[in-house]
């Protein structure tokens, strides 16, 4: 069950907040530009993190006025006003002095409340932040005008359906599951008009000036590959934060609700505790198998909700009879298809031939691709290159095809299974060429 929330109350606007851990320290997570506290919960890599963060903190997650469940306003808040909520909900959580932990858009306004009231700041951690989004005479690392321009037509155009999750999640941006929770969170997060005019405020933010008056312990947490904030960005706070410290972790994503997190989260608990946790990772090399519905969208509107549900459903029974059969584990679902291991590649070969055979009786195609490759198990996810390598393949299957790494090829020579070679090819995000081949029938 998602923690309690509730109201704090400033100027007459109430200001959604919750308190999650008994820590020794009070944290505050400073939002980026949108959220809402309860969809967070439901989010299943933003609640693990938000459970890590607890495990060593009083933690305070709030929505800023006029986003998630706090009260809608007219216009875009400054700084100053939020500056002002964010007090008033570390009042009501009884928070005499806290860390503040900003994100993204959430970052400026924890410069400037640190700034202002150091006496109630204990330390400031930042991740994924910029003093300056857009480019301007002697500043190169922000967005053009015209950059600008496109992505508030994007939003204009695309709020709440994934808008912007090629630049704030782009490992992300061809995974249906995820497209869903990015527009669930962007319209549970706010109007597609204050989406818009937060996202056309942050571009004309400036905290330059705010930089050396800054005097709590700072940590800045950046990755390097990321495309909102760019890291040189994080380097000029560095340099003129006093006794700033900077990590660089590598990595293309900006969004810190859409994973990846652990990494940052292990820096933000070092810092604040003088503790780096021990996270045991558990290895294993695993065959993983993707599947896709090919055309899913194009289907659905062909035969309506109540129909493509019932087609939905038996697909996704049909799989785990398979999975059952041939000794694969299911991980998770992906909007239209799975994510399974096996401890082999001789049986996934043979669950991807059967799956085949069977949606096609209920009028299906799907994709179909394979990787061995260790994976990191966490819980009951898996993670790791081999991951990422197994859904690059899988995109890259024709309809009806199990396609396979060289590794899954060379893996199973001598069981008579016949291949195609299907040539060389560039995986999206993944370093050198891979030579894939196709199950011959």
């Amino acid at each position: 069950m998602p923690p309690k929330t509730r109201y704090a109350k400033t100027g007459g606007v109430s200001i959604a907040y919750q308190v999650v851990g008994d820590g020794p320290l009070d944290l505050v997570f400073i939002p980026g530009y949108v959220s809402n506290v309860e969809y967070y919960w439901e989010m299943p890599g933003m609640a693990r993190a938000l459970e890590r963060l607890a495990s060593f903190s009083r933690l305070i997650v709030w929505d800023k006025r006029g986003t998630g469940l706090s009260d809608p306003v007219e216009r875009v808040p400054t700084l100053d006003e939020r500056a002002e909520d964010l007090r008033a909900v570390m009042d009501a959580a009884s928070s005499e002095r806290a860390a503040l932990f900003g994100i993204s858009e959430g970052g400026p306004m924890g410069l400037l409340f640190a700034a202002a009231h150091p006496q109630r700041t204990s330390a400031l951690v930042l991740h994924g932040v910029s003093p300056k989004f857009s480019s301007s005479a002697g500043w190169e690392w922000g967005w053009s005008q015209d950059e600008i321009a496109t992505r508030l037509a994007e939003l204009e155009r695309d709020w709440g359906e994934a808008a912007l999750i090629d630049l704030f999640a782009p490992s992300r941006a061809n995974d249906e599951a995820a497209r869903q929770v990015w527009g669930r969170f962007q319209r549970t997060g706010a109007s597609p008009a204050m989406g818009r005019a937060v996202f056309q405020a942050l571009c004309e933010l400036d905290c330059r000036e705010v930089l050396p008056a800054i005097r709590v312990p700072t940590l800045i947490v950046h990755n390097t590959g990321e495309r909102v904030a760019k890291v040189e960005a994080a380097r000029y706070m560095a340099e003129r934060i006093p006794g700033a410290k900077l990590v660089e972790l590598p990595g293309i994503d900006h969004s810190f609700i859409m994973g990846g997190w652990e990494p940052v989260v292990d820096e933000i608990e070092q810092f604040l505790t003088g503790v780096r946790p021990d996270r045991h990772v558990d290895r294993v090399l695993a065959t993983v198998l993707f599947t896709d519905i090919v055309g899913s969208t194009a289907r659905a509107v062909d035969v309506g909700d109540h129909r493509w549900r019932e087609l939905l459903s038996a697909h996704n029974a049909l799989i785990r009879r398979a999975l059952d059969r041939f000794g694969g584990s299911e991980v998770k679902t992906t909007g239209d298809g799975f994510l399974a291991t096996f401890t082999g590649p001789s049986s996934a070969i043979q669950c991807g031939r059967a799956l085949h055979d069977g949606v096609r009786q209920l009028g299906l195609e799907i994709r179909i691709g394979l990787h061995t490759g260790e994976c990191e198990l966490m819980g009951d996810d898996v993670g790791g290159l081999a991951v990422h390598i197994g859904a690059r393949v899988a995109a890259l299957a024709e309809p009806s095809e199990v396609l396979v790494s060289s590794t899954v090829k060379d893996l199973v020579a001598g069981s008579g299974i016949e291949f195609d070679n299907r040539g060389m090819h560039v995986l999206k995000g993944i370093p050198g060429k891979w030579q894939l081949f196709a199950i011959r029938s």
